[in-house]
């Protein structure tokens, strides 16, 4: 049978209350009776009951957390910086992938809310309408990591985009090339085509460069993509000899598609990616990449949300963390 609070104060001769506050770290009990207490929930192996608990308290100590997909090494850093602050200030967590689809985050989000969590975490491509109109209407507090509501109703984590890619293709710029692919992920993101494209668009305007659309794609962001985007261009009448790319995953293929080729990087093409995952250094040659630092923005956002959840001040709503570019192999 399931060992209840009844159990151990029968069993140290104390009262529902006592065992309550030794269960709760209250420090109003004498060493000896929490001792007592505390042999007795060991040898009776008793757990306190998490959804009684929440019930008694309205607080469940559980945060949900939505991403995209943790499969993918992108998401799944973002998932540790959250889950490790989560763990030092107690909370329980619940992950859901919502596939990137609005449908599936506007159901989660009910899900979430029917479960009771304290509050959520979200990662969303795109922060629709309806979506925006949802989260501004939470009974709990929400915070999106890596992710950008125009409209500012919700609070984020985020680094400069815009600056990062005006950053990285201006390098192009003063290394002397002209011809400056952008290969993005889909332009559904808000981020890869409203910050992104125009920090990219601002680094060529500012060098007196027009930008050409045929040396812009967004397409799916994977390895197949990148192999068949480098296709693309490289077949081009006047074909770009630098590539300022989405993601690692992409680069790789955008590489490997000028392996095949015969060509040589940096020696016939230079490539910028934004991410820095693991995959930046496992290939070769090792990518140079903007740094989007994922386990720090999820640090910091679960670490945001838990002054909403403890009505603590917050100064400020949106942070925006450091960002820097990593030099390796794929620049000169």
């Amino acid at each position: 049978m399931t060992v209840t609070i009844y159990d151990v104060a029968r069993e140290a001769n104390v009262s529902m209350a006592t065992v309550s506050r030794v269960v709760n770290g209250n420090p109003n009990v004498k060493p000896t009776t929490r001792k007592k207490v505390l042999d007795v929930i060991a040898r009776l192996e008793y757990r306190p009951n998490a959804v009684a608990r929440g019930l008694a308290s309205k607080k469940t100590t559980t945060v949900g957390v939505i991403i995209p997909d943790i499969s993918n090494i992108f998401y799944a850093e973002l998932a540790r910086g959250i889950e490790d602050v989560a763990t030092m200030y107690r909370y329980n967590i619940i992950l859901s992938n919502s596939d990137q689809r609005e449908e599936k985050e506007l159901q989660l989000l009910d899900n979430m809310y029917g479960k009771q969590v304290d509050g959520i975490v979200m990662m969303s491509d795109q922060v629709t309408d309806e979506l925006q109109n949802k989260m501004s209407h939470s009974p709990v507090p929400i915070v999106l990591a890596g992710s950008i509501d125009e409209s500012k109703s919700v609070s984020s984590v985020n680094i400069d985009y815009l600056q990062a890619a005006y950053e990285a293709v201006k390098r192009f710029v003063d290394n002397g090339h002209k011809r400056i692919a952008y290969v993005s992920g889909p332009f559904t993101s808000t981020i890869n085509k409203n910050y992104k494209f125009e920090g990219y668009k601002k680094a060529l305007e500012e060098a007196g460069i027009e930008v050409d659309d045929n040396l812009v794609i967004a397409s799916e962001d994977s390895y197949d993509s990148g192999l068949e985007d480098f296709n693309t261009l490289s077949s081009l009448q006047d074909p770009p000899t630098a590539f300022f790319v989405g993601s690692d995953e992409l680069a790789i293929g955008i590489i490997h598609g000028a392996q095949d080729l015969g060509k040589k990087v940096p020696v016939d093409y230079e490539i910028i990616s934004f991410e820095n995952s693991k995959l930046a250094r496992m290939v070769r040659p090792q990518l140079t990449s903007v740094v989007l630092p994922l386990y720090d923005i999820g640090a910091v956002s679960m670490r945001l949300l838990t002054k909403y959840m403890n009505k603590e001040h917050v100064d400020e709503a949106d942070f925006i963390l450091p960002h820097r570019i990593e030099d390796r192999s794929s620049t000169k």
